[in-house]
């Protein structure tokens, strides 16, 4: 799991407080985490990987030029998933040398790996799951900023340099406070650990109550740009303007359940803190509380990944396309054709609604039409009511068409 607390453990003068949490059951909580972790990267990865030809409409848009929210969203799970890698990395170690944690309860030791690798591995864990945390703000603003048609091609650089820039910077400001003068001599007090904890869950916190706001705004800006398309509303508007609404609803539930437990746990161990002895009878009810909300905090943070690509994509299958480069390399061809062949014959193809393909010379005209259906294919990507499907459903070739170029490709090559 992800936690301020990890960097805590370094510490061989720790508190009462994690001092608890790290003695309750440390191999089978590291057992946990080790499965919930390789569990959530394997589904993730098998998610992410591209599917057979049956589901080409759903999953063959990755041909086509990605818009920065969609990049923002792979970057969410690309972050995911290397936080994932962090906890599996440490959580094996901690399973294999049972001596590990108390070798780093001594003051003196000459044997600094246990300290090396506590503080690497957490802030490795604490840097991305921060970063993805960042990713979330910057797509809720993407989304908005799209919806208002203020979004440009260099967003996705600002995007990239605030991320990166304000997750380094906060966790190594964190991590120096809470280690001064040094890792085998940290400084006792809240004084030491209480800026660690603010860069740690700011992040969490503006995902998690200005996120909200934002999709708030985007989905009521949402119907005027429907609207704006023809000038009514229709059924097929109502249902994507839904689609959109419960999209932005699956990526906070998501967020949400990850990681409220980890806001719960942060306060009952925090109180805990203050608390003179937290070993007496008036405790035991928070002392329990915080010991099954670090449980839960083992299972749900690594699984974060996974979770957003259910929310993103939907449960892709278990067809894996191994042939997938050639395959796309057949539809790429016959996708440029008819690109081609709408550009000579001077029709506005539903190919030309996308930037990147053609660069007609009356784009000026089509200029709000192809705005509109760039914003709403960002924020439906990945729902039954995407307006992507909807442009490309009449352009995309038949499958048997497909395969007979397949065949005389192989035939060409042998």
């Amino acid at each position: 799991m992800a936690s301020p607390r990890l960097e805590t453990f370094c510490c061989p003068n720790r508190d009462a407080a994690t001092q608890l949490v790290l003695d309750f059951q440390p191999q089978v909580y590291g057992s946990l985490c080790f499965g919930s972790g390789l569990l959530s990267l394997l589904l993730t990865i098998v998610q992410l990987l591209p599917k057979t030809m049956q589901g080409y409409r759903r999953h063959g848009r990755s041909m086509f030029p990605k818009p920065s929210s969609s990049r923002i969203l792979f970057l969410v799970i690309v972050c995911d998933l290397l936080g994932c890698l962090g906890i599996l990395i440490r959580s094996s170690v901690w399973i294999s040398s049972s001596g590990f944690i108390s070798n780093m309860s001594l003051m003196n030791s000459s044997d600094i790996w246990p300290s090396t690798f506590c503080v690497g591995s957490a802030m490795w864990i604490q840097l991305f799951y921060s970063a993805s945390s960042w990713w979330l703000f910057c797509y809720a603003i993407d989304a908005y900023l799209v919806v208002r048609r203020s979004a440009g091609i260099s967003t996705i650089v600002l995007y990239h340099m605030m991320t990166w820039g304000l997750a380094l910077m906060l966790c190594i400001e964190g991590v120096a406070m809470l280690y001064y003068p040094s890792v085998s001599n940290c400084e006792n007090g809240l004084e030491h650990a209480i800026p660690h904890y603010v860069t740690t869950y700011a992040p969490l916190l503006i995902v998690m109550f200005v996120n909200p706001i934002l999709f708030r705004r985007t989905v009521a800006a949402v119907a005027s740009l429907l609207k704006g398309r023809q000038g009514i509303y229709t059924e097929n508007e109502r249902r994507l303007g839904t689609e959109i609404q419960l999209r932005f609803f699956k990526i906070m539930l998501v967020f949400m359940i990850c990681w409220t437990a980890n806001i719960i746990n942060e306060t009952l161990l925090f109180y805990l803190e203050m608390q003179p002895d937290i070993s007496t009878d008036q405790l035991k009810n928070v002392r329990n509380a915080a010991l099954i909300t670090w449980f839960i905090m083992g299972i749900l943070n690594p699984m974060q990944g996974f979770l957003f690509t259910l929310a993103f994509y939907g449960w892709t299958g278990w067809n894996i396309d191994f042939n997938f480069r050639q395959k796309e390399a057949v539809l790429e061809r016959v996708s440029t054709s008819t690109v081609t062949e709408a550009a000579h014959n001077g029709t506005n193809g539903s190919f030309l609604d996308y930037p990147g393909y053609i660069q007609n010379q009356n784009k000026t005209e089509i200029g709000n039409s192809q705005r509109t259906d760039d914003a709403l294919s960002i924020l439906s990507e990945g729902s039954d009511a995407s307006t992507i499907e909807i442009h490309i459903s009449s352009e995309l070739p038949n499958l048997d068409d497909i395969e007979a170029d397949e065949e005389s490709l192989e035939n060409e090559e042998a």
